[in-house]
């Protein structure tokens, strides 16, 4: 069975609804999101166009961009008109933009505020499904000297290697630590296992004079500061 009519096809469209040729003539900042997700998958299917198609796959998810990009290539293969050419493609092309933003992120190279470290590592882990706890290793004059995934799936205490972290922080020769974890349910409530990895880490640090300076909880668009909230 074919994707699509050729009435919904997007070379039968005029020149001002086609969304590559307005792309072209006016500039990518005047599309839609739609707009830009038809002109990756060229067609819609049977009952509705490209930009339809595209329409009813961002509102399945709130048209929200981050959450597209959580999307599988076996759930964007659910909507009628979408096959695995154009579920890869989607996938490719949302991937290129998170590295983009990830590269951007890599000019940060000294911490000043709770937002730096939202900039820093929100790139890496706004996007996923699951849980990471991360350290960012500081010298003196809170340049960053190395960032570390420590653990994959949450922040217990059995997961966190508190011996790890001290360990790394002597071999970079890192004087300040940020704590960084992710929160895939967008909530940013802090949990009693986030206080007691954050004093656990703290305690051991003091006694080699190296001072934890903030444990920032990250989701997708938003940030919670121990340090900003007095937690620390």
């Amino acid at each position: 069975m074919q994707e699509n009519s050729t009435s919904f096809s997007i070379k039968n469209w005029s020149d001002d609804d086609k969304p590559r040729e307005k792309l072209a003539k006016k500039g990518k900042s005047v599309l839609s999101d739609a707009e830009l997700l038809a002109i990756l998958i060229g067609s819609g299917n049977r009952d509705e166009s490209a930009v339809e198609l595209s329409k009813r796959i961002l509102a399945s998810i709130n048209n929200n961009l981050n959450e597209l990009g959580k999307l599988s290539i076996q759930q964007l293969m659910q909507f009628k008109g979408i096959g695995e050419a154009k579920a890869v493609t989607i996938a490719a092309a949302l991937e290129m933009g998170r590295r983009r933003r990830g590269e951007a992120s890599e000019k940060i190279t000294k911490i000043t505020s709770s937002k730096d470290v939202f900039e820093l590592l929100q790139p890496i882990l706004g996007d996923l499904s699951h849980e990471e706890f991360w350290v960012v290793y500081l010298n003196n004059s809170n340049k960053v000297l190395h960032t570390e995934q420590q653990s994959k799936g949450g922040i217990t205490g059995t997961l966190v290697d508190v011996r790890l972290v001290i360990k790394q922080a002597l071999e970079y020769g890192a004087v300040g630590l940020i704590l960084a974890h992710n929160h895939p349910s967008e909530t940013l409530k802090v949990s009693n296992a986030d206080k007691k990895i954050t004093k656990k880490i703290q305690l051991a640090a003091e006694v080699l004079d190296i001072k934890v300076l903030d444990h920032v909880i990250i989701t997708q668009k938003a940030y919670f500061s121990f340090a900003d909230n007095n937690l620390l």
